[in-house]
């Protein structure tokens, strides 16, 4: 059953793209639940009394990691790092105020009596937590197509990657005080609930760390047997996810975390060939999930038992877009007090449009517990709100993009000339705010952009690496290239400094004695001649530069080439890659179409 769903959807994936208007129009995961609600609709009208619903057990343990995984893996960690502070903003602050604000706001309306089921305040919260999910497939979907700048990509997906394990933990702590009953609630249970939240989510990025660096170590060594290293690599970031799923700590931020941690080192620990092949069977493995999920949320959409509640359905979609854009406008306010790079209006306008939610919402939403009473409602509004974001929100935000003139992506990275002059600006602004007292944003740049990036560079170089992967040995600086350049140059410049102080000394003969002369010896005179001819000069140089070389190659250790990209691979190391291997077949296509319209518009 499982492969016929697979092939269907597959088919299904195929014919979206040989259609290309409706493949423009419509993200994939729209069109995934198109069929999904397609299949359930014939079936309903079939007579057919089977009902396909996903189960929560088998989405949270088997489809979910290879989606978090394939996110954490082409996360595009240096851009990422650089605009930490507003990912980790976004995700966790963000969240938090979302939760409370739409559960608050749902409880208000409730209390007079604006829906037709009651419900406690712990289960409202149990909603309004999975309800604010954002979801990183959609994320990746939409934006992925339209092709936006790094900026904007790294924020709405980093908040997507990381909200996601905020979410889960939120909803767990919900959960547990449903489950404790309001009743029963003492102050010391919410002082531990927020206590759990910080031990869930930084316990689950250790037991990430973790595993990266196992899954590291052991591709070090399976240089003889090079057919195991994949097994490694997708076996231990799952028994991670596994680990933080029993351990009560957060899975989704585990997984996450390893994917982003092991790739650097794992990539020089096995073959370009091995390299390729696990990019492909990671994607092949989310794009799987990823369909599965998306085709039964339109298929449980006719075949599952539904509550409709058309006040509480409006009123969620209007306070998830409003306390979105609020929470936006209000984070980014204070950020641009303190970020070089700036978020404008346009910025907050798509950051504020790109809360799309999806799978992890429907799965935390199938996981309600039954009994909560409001569960059907729970469930019914949640995949309106998906449908909502997914169709609507999904569909408008290319059309959006184009009429606000959204800085897309710049291909042509800085210049050393750029970057040097920038760095050398933020340290010259830095001193004049030292001098003045005062400690302003380049103070902040120096302290928390280039001193921990470079002073986490120096540790990584000197110690992680060497450690975690097999062609490297602990050195202080690689400067053999610069090095050999410049000692050849010096050694061409004393060659011809000798043949000027050989003329010079010629020439300073020929006005004195030969008696004065008594620094002459035989041996002078036999490397005078030797250096006479300009070949045996060039022997010289050669012979020094050679052995020079051969010993910046004893002193230092050779270091693999980096695996170069084909320009026809059609999956990069990260999703910033192949933003821009979109771009390019993009630009290809709209001037193709050009010439062939010019064609056939020429007189016969």
């Amino acid at each position: 059953m499982i492969a016929t769903w697979l092939l269907v959807a597959a088919i299904a994936k195929i014919l979206f793209h040989v259609f290309k208007p409706i493949a423009n129009i419509l993200p994939d995961s729209s069109l995934l639940i198109a069929v999904g609600l397609v299949i359930g609709l014939i079936l309903k009208e079939s007579g057919t009394h089977i009902s396909y619903s996903l189960d929560s057990h088998v989405f949270f343990l088997y489809l979910l990691p290879p989606i978090i995984f394939d996110a954490g893996y082409f996360m595009p960690n240096r851009a990422l790092f650089e605009n930490v502070d507003s990912v980790v903003l976004f995700a966790v602050v963000g969240t938090i105020w979302n939760c409370l604000a739409i559960g608050s706001s749902l409880l208000l309306l409730s209390s007079y009596g604006a829906f037709s089921m009651s419900f406690s305040t712990t289960e409202i919260f149990v909603f309004s937590a999975l309800i604010s999910a954002v979801d990183p497939v959609a994320v990746i979907a939409v934006f992925e197509e339209i092709n936006v700048n790094e900026f904007i990509f790294v924020n709405v997906f980093g908040e997507a990657l990381f909200n996601d394990g905020v979410t889960v933990v939120l909803y767990q702590m919900f959960k547990s005080f449903t489950l404790i009953g309001v009743e029963n609630l003492k102050p010391i249970d919410y002082g531990a609930g927020v206590l759990s939240f910080f031990v869930v989510a930084c316990g689950g990025a250790v037991v990430g760390l973790i595993a990266a660096f196992i899954v590291s170590l052991i591709t070090k060594y399976t240089h003889k047997v090079r057919i195991l290293a994949p097994v490694f690599i997708f076996v231990i970031p799952y028994m991670a996810y596994l680990t933080a799923e029993i351990t009560s700590l957060s899975s989704i931020i585990a997984i996450a975390v390893c994917g982003m941690v092991m790739k650097q080192y794992v990539k020089g620990n096995i073959t370009a060939a091995a390299a390729n092949s696990v990019k492909y069977f990671i994607k092949m493995l989310s794009q799987s999930s990823e369909t599965v999920i998306f085709m039964f949320l339109g298929l449980s959409t006719m075949s599952s038992n539904h509550y409709w509640d058309t006040a509480f359905v409006c009123a969620t979609i209007g306070f998830c877009l409003i306390y979105r854009t609020i929470g936006i406008l209000v984070q980014c306010f204070f950020l641009n007090k303190f970020r070089q790079k700036k978020f404008t209006k346009v910025d907050q306008l798509i950051l504020s449009y790109g809360g799309l939610r999806g799978a992890i919402a429907f799965g935390l939403a199938i996981s309600i517990p039954e009994t909560i009473l409001a569960r059907k409602m729970f469930i019914t509004t949640t995949i309106v709100v998906i449908f909502f974001t997914v169709f609507l929100q999904g569909t408008t935000i290319r059309p959006l993009v184009n009429y606000l003139n959204v800085e897309t992506k710049d291909d042509r990275p800085a210049t050393m000339t750029e970057s040097i002059y920038n760095k050398y600006l933020d340290y010259m602004m830095s001193g004049l705010e030292d001098i003045a007292g005062q400690q302003g944003h380049y103070s902040l740049i120096i302290v928390f952009v280039y001193n921990v990036t470079e002073n986490f560079d120096r540790f990584n170089a000197k110690v992680l690496r060497p450690i975690l992967m097999r062609n490297e040995q602990k050195r202080d600086f690689d400067a053999s290239t610069i090095v050999r350049a410049y000692q050849k140059i010096t050694l061409e410049e004393a060659m011809n400094l000798t043949k000027l102080q050989k003329a010079e000394h010629k020439r300073i003969s020929k006005n004195f004695p030969k008696d004065n002369d008594t620094t002459v010896t035989p041996r002078t005179k036999q490397l005078d001649k030797f250096l006479a001819t300009g070949e045996n000069v060039d022997s010289i140089y050669e012979l020094f530069s050679e052995l020079l070389d051969r010993k910046l190659r004893e002193f230092n250790t050779t270091r693999e080439k980096a695996t170069v990209q084909d320009e026809d691979e059609d999956i990069h190391d990260d999703y910033m890659q192949e933003m821009v291997l979109l771009r390019s077949s993009f630009h290809r296509r709209s001037e193709t179409d050009q010439h062939e319209c010019s064609a056939g518009s020429t007189p016969l």
